[in-house]
C-alpha cells in the first residue's frame, strides 16, 4: 500500500466510525501499526486537514480539508440522505458500505448549519420487509460491466430449464425486489433481460466488447421504451 493510498484509507476511517476514534481503532481498520496511525495523523493535519484529539482519548475530524466545501441547500440534503439510505438498504453489500462512504464525506464538509440539517432530516427509508440479499455473483458482474468484459453464465429460466449463455453484460437494475442484469444475449443474439438469483454461475471470460457497453444500452434502452406496455419484469429474462 502506498503512503497516498494508506492516509486517504485512515483520513476515511475517522470520517465515517463514530467520534472520537482510539488510534487503536483506526490502526484495526486501516492494518497499520500505532505508529503509523500517529505519524499519519500528523500528515494529515499538516495537509490541512482538522483533526481534533490525542493520544489514548480518541480523533476527531473537525474539517476536511482534502474536499471542497459543500454547499447544499436543505431540500438537496434531504434528497441525498434518503437516497443513500434507499441504496443502503438494497441488500448489496458494496453498494451500502459506498453509501456509508459517500455519507461521511459530504458530512465532513458541510458548514455547521448544513450537518445540523443532516442531523434532523424529516426524509427517511423504513423497510418494514427484509429485501433479498444480492447474489455473490453481483460483484463479477459489476466489474464486468465497468471493464466491458463479456461473461459466461449458468442460467434457470423461469421453467426451470438451465442454459449456458455467453452474455455482453450493460447494466444492473434493482426491479421488484431483485436484481436483474439487462444484456446482449449471444445465444439469442439478442437483448435480454436475466435475474441474478437465478444465475448458479457466473465467470469472466476475459474477452472485452469495448467500446460497445454504451451504444448497446443505449439501443437496448429505446427497444424497452418502445414497449412500455410490457415494462421491465422478471418474465422477460429469456425468449
Amino acid at each position: 500500500m502506498s503512503r497516498s493510498e494508506r492516509l486517504l484509507r485512515l483520513l476515511q476511517a475517522i470520517r465515517s466510525l463514530n467520534a472520537p476514534v482510539t488510534a487503536t481503532r483506526l490502526a484495526a481498520e486501516t492494518g497499520v501499526s500505532l505508529r503509523s496511525v500517529y505519524r499519519d495523523i500528523d500528515s494529515l493535519r499538516a495537509s490541512g486537514a482538522r483533526i481534533e484529539g490525542e493520544r489514548g482519548y480518541g480523533y476527531t475530524l473537525i474539517e476536511d480539508g482534502t474536499l471542497p466545501p459543500q454547499t447544499l441547500s436543505r431540500i438537496e440534503i434531504e434528497a441525498l440522505l434518503l437516497g443513500l439510505a434507499e441504496v443502503q438498504q438494497m441488500g448489496d453489500p458494496a453498494l451500502a458500505d459506498a453509501a456509508r462512504a459517500v455519507l461521511a464525506k459530504v458530512t465532513a464538509t458541510l458548514p455547521s448549519l448544513g450537518q445540523q440539517h443532516l442531523l434532523h432530516a424529516v426524509s427517511q427509508v423504513h423497510q418494514f420487509e427484509p429485501r433479498p440479499a444480492a447474489p455473490a455473483e453481483i460483484d463479477v458482474i459489476r466489474q464486468a460491466c465497468w471493464r466491458e468484459d463479456s461473461l459466461h453464465i449458468q442460467y434457470v429460466d423461469q421453467t426451470g430449464v438451465v442454459s449456458e449463455r455467453i452474455v455482453l453484460p450493460l447494466s444492473i437494475v434493482y426491479v421488484d425486489r431483485h436484481f436483474v442484469l439487462l444484456a446482449y444475449c449471444t445465444l439469442r443474439e439478442d437483448f435480454r433481460i436475466f435475474r441474478l438469483d437465478r444465475m448458479r454461475a457466473v465467470a469472466n471470460t476475459g474477452s472485452s466488447f469495448r467500446p460497445r457497453r454504451v451504444g448497446l444500452l443505449r439501443d437496448y434502452l429505446a427497444q424497452l421504451r418502445q414497449r412500455a406496455a410490457n415494462p421491465i419484469t422478471p418474465g422477460q429474462t429469456t425468449g
